[in-house]
């Protein structure tokens, strides 16, 4: 049956309607939640674990890090918000185990090997990704799974991208990460020489990966609703930039400028797309990200959604004191998500944290997009929040409730170089610790379960808590402004609890009971 037309009136501009109902659920970094069967990483089953263990503890959607491929190199990528390409998941989130043929071919001459992956928190991405290709190279030569129908139904659907994706990886092999110095037949996705890489075998195992990772994605999708996480750019030398490199501005980068929360400002080293060029491409890239961000998922947060509005680009060899705002079509880009929303039924959250120009908010509620509240930032009483919104008591980038409320994330951060400020912080704590009815000195337990409650009981349509917060976690997940050699564990840290354990968690339980007799 052929996909019924949308109307052309502004209906078909504005998204879905999120859920109408106050519901809760999780949110995860999918890397840090292993169980006893990970390859010392989170995985896709772990997911679909993670999301059927919060299904029956009441939760009725799951937020996950973006799950996008990184560039296919060593020393791998850790932040899941530089992606060689925002259109294609990371083989590193597969659950080998789970994949087709995995159980014709044996692999047991891996498993002491496997083993080690998980005896320490520090998760070995190098080390992982070497495993699993060498699992999976041996499951595609050694089993028919290449002869599988639904697989080439697969690669029907995604041709060409998914074959010049599978092309990109090889070319990287062979040539290095940067395309632009590649040989002249491989310039573009279009070349002749793509073309001949695509066709090979060794293409054909990267276009399987794609499809195993799209058969798990789709598992855990049906375990919990998920709410998929897009990030703002993209490797400014991976696929995507390789794809669309006549669109973007050359050298440029994105990020913020400075402010009193950081005064050196932020380069995010995301290349940015020319607005006059991007229009001129009927916002053909856009549109392809969206849809494939949106598969599978129930909801999509776009991180930054600011940059609907306008970008801080930071000219070549500069730094953010020497960018400029730049304006985006900002009409035109919320049609190309309305659009999206609607021919993917996915609700639409937009991260809009930091500064926030005057008419933002208004637009998002006019395109049924939520906006984001986030208790340590959000001064106003939780009963007070916007009913179109997004809650939570923390995200990625700042401390946990273990982290914040006796100053461990304080420390953390002059143990890396930072200089810390110590007024807001507890500030920050007296402020939430008032607004859930305790005091700032209550232990650890009642206030990460009163903070909860305290958030649930928000006017706020959706409210997620951060798996860190369930199982006391005091590491934040990341700390903006360092690099690998002053914070190694940034987006590398594995949680101090196993997934298998969260049945019997206590603090785990309370707190999702808590949220559960909130928004039943």
């Amino acid at each position: 049956m052929a996909r019924r037309r949308l109307p052309t009136g502004s209906r078909s501009r504005t998204c879905v309607v999120s859920p109408p109902q106050r519901i809760w659920g999780v949110s995860v970094q999918l890397y840090a939640a292993r169980s006893r069967a990970s390859w010392g990483i989170g995985d896709l089953a772990d997911l679909r674990l993670l999301g059927e263990w919060a299904a029956g503890r009441g939760a009725r959607v799951l937020l996950v890090n973006p799950l996008d491929a990184v560039a296919p190199v060593t020393p791998r990528e850790n932040s899941p918000y530089k992606p060689t390409s925002r259109r294609f998941l990371d083989p590193v989130y597969l659950a080998v185990h789970e994949v087709p043929g995995a159980r014709e071919v044996d692999l047991g001459d891996l498993d002491d090997q496997v083993a080690r992956l998980n005896e320490h928190r520090h998760i070995d991405r190098d080390r992982v990704w070497a495993l699993k290709q060498q699992a999976l190279r041996r499951i595609w030569e050694r089993t028919d799974v290449r002869d599988d129908p639904a697989l080439a139904a697969f690669r029907a659907e995604r041709s060409p991208a998914v074959e010049q994706f599978a092309a990109y990886v090889l070319g990287v092999a062979g040539h290095g990460e940067d395309a632009s110095a590649w040989p002249a037949d491989l310039q573009s996705p279009q070349a002749v020489g793509v073309a001949e890489l695509a066709a090979t075998d060794g293409a054909a195992f990267h276009v399987w990966q794609q499809y195993c990772l799209d058969l798990q994605l789709r598992a855990a999708g049906a375990a919990i609703p998920l709410l998929r996480d897009l990030p703002v750019g993209f490797d400014p030398v991976g696929f995507d930039a390789w794809t669309w490199r006549d669109l973007l501005a050359t050298d440029v980068t994105i990020g913020a400028p400075p402010d009193k929360l950081g005064p050196q400002g932020q380069d995010w080293e995301l290349p940015a797309f020319v607005p006059w060029k991007l229009a001129d491409a009927g916002f053909a890239p856009l549109t392809e990200t969206l849809d494939a961000a949106m598969r599978h998922a129930a909801g999509l947060r776009i991180d930054h959604i600011l940059g609907l509005f306008r970008l801080f680009w930071i000219p070549p060899g500069g730094t953010p004191a020497d960018g400029a705002y730049v304006r985006q079509p900002t009409g035109a880009l919320f049609d190309i998500v309305g659009r999206a929303s609607q021919r993917n039924r996915t609700w639409v959250v937009g991260e809009d944290l930091g500064t926030v120009e005057e008419g933002v908010r208004p637009t998002l509620l006019e395109r049924n997009v939520l906006r984001y509240q986030v208790l340590w930032f959000d001064e106003a009483e939780p009963l007070n929040w916007t009913p179109e919104s997004l809650a939570s008591i923390a995200t990625h980038d700042v401390a946990t409730v273990a982290g914040l409320w006796h100053g461990r994330d304080l420390a953390l951060q002059r143990e890396v170089g930072l200089e810390p400020d110590d007024d807001w912080n507890w500030s920050v704590r007296d402020r939430v610790a008032a607004r859930a009815g305790i005091t700032g000195d209550a232990d650890l337990w009642t206030a990460a379960v009163e903070l909860h409650r305290s958030v649930a009981r928000s006017a706020s349509r959706v409210v997620v808590a951060q798996v860190d917060d369930l199982v006391g976690t005091q590491e934040r997940p990341n700390v903006p402004g360092t690099k690998r050699d002053q914070r190694p564990d940034n987006w590398s840290l594995a949680l101090p609890v196993l997934l298998d354990d969260l049945p019997d968690h206590a603090l785990a339980n309370e707190i999702t009971s808590v949220m559960a007799a909130e928004r039943p």
